[in-house]
């Protein structure tokens, strides 16, 4: 299948799909990975950390989970322990993702120390304002086959072609450029690795199945849900 190109000037594509079940896909630990990230990369900046620093989202996983009443974690709840729950160890201090060892109860990492709050922009223009400052945490819109077959053009979701609609996946906006007068974002998304796409950030999509039924996916755009790890410099 090959994906139409890019039209600048499309802005909102009705479409026929499905809806695909990922039973690998762990959402807190998903959310845990980007907000690592996010801190990551805001410490770096504020020269808190002299180079990039890789902390641990198991971790959070671990300890942030019971906070939350059984439900998944988001981006958000994971920043929000990490800057507020007393720090978090560097990643080489603790297990990594997916494995099956659990450090003895007498075992306690350094952890270090993080302050701040989390901000939440309401509008992808606001977002876009923040990316200028840092990286802004978010959670995009996937559909196969187009994420897959996007390679190096702009992923726009469907365009009313037949797609399986995959759901939201946590993601990074780490830059937003003009491309043909419109605005383009280069995404960081968690889709089982991190994956860079250009994404165009001015087209909205409203998914119904293919018998015509609406899904209870509404109009909206491919990316929403905005995070913000605001430091303290203390």
């Amino acid at each position: 299948m090959a994906l139409p190109p890019y039209d600048p000037n499309f802005k909102f594509a009705f479409s026929l799909g499905t809806i695909a079940k990922h039973q690998d896909y762990d959402e807190s630990a998903s959310a845990a990975v980007v907000a690592l990230d996010l801190i990551s990369s805001a410490r770096f900046a504020l020269k808190l950390d002299s180079v990039y620093t890789e902390y641990s989202a198991k971790y959070v996983v671990d300890n942030a989970a019971g906070s939350h009443s059984g439900r998944k974690l988001t981006v958000k709840d994971c920043l929000e322990f990490a800057l507020n729950k007393g720090g978090i160890p560097k990643a080489e201090d603790w297990p990594r993702l997916g494995s099956v060892i659990t450090p003895p109860s007498s075992y306690k990492p350094d952890l270090v120390s993080m302050k701040g709050q989390v901000i939440e922009p309401q509008t992808i223009e606001e977002a876009c304002d923040m990316v200028v400052d840092q990286p802004v945490g978010a959670k995009l819109h996937v559909f196969k086959p187009h994420i897959e077959l996007q390679q190096d053009g702009i992923y726009c979701g469907t365009s009313g072609e037949p797609a399986s609609y995959v759901g939201l996946r946590d993601a990074i906006i780490v830059g937003v450029e003009k491309i043909q007068g419109k605005s383009i974002g280069t995404v960081k998304v968690w889709y089982k690795k991190f994956i860079f796409l250009k994404v165009a950030m001015s087209r909205w999509f409203q998914l119904y199945s293919p018998d015509g039924t609406h899904t209870g996916i509404k109009r909206t755009d491919y990316l929403v849900d905005f995070c913000v790890p605001r430091l303290s410099m203390d």
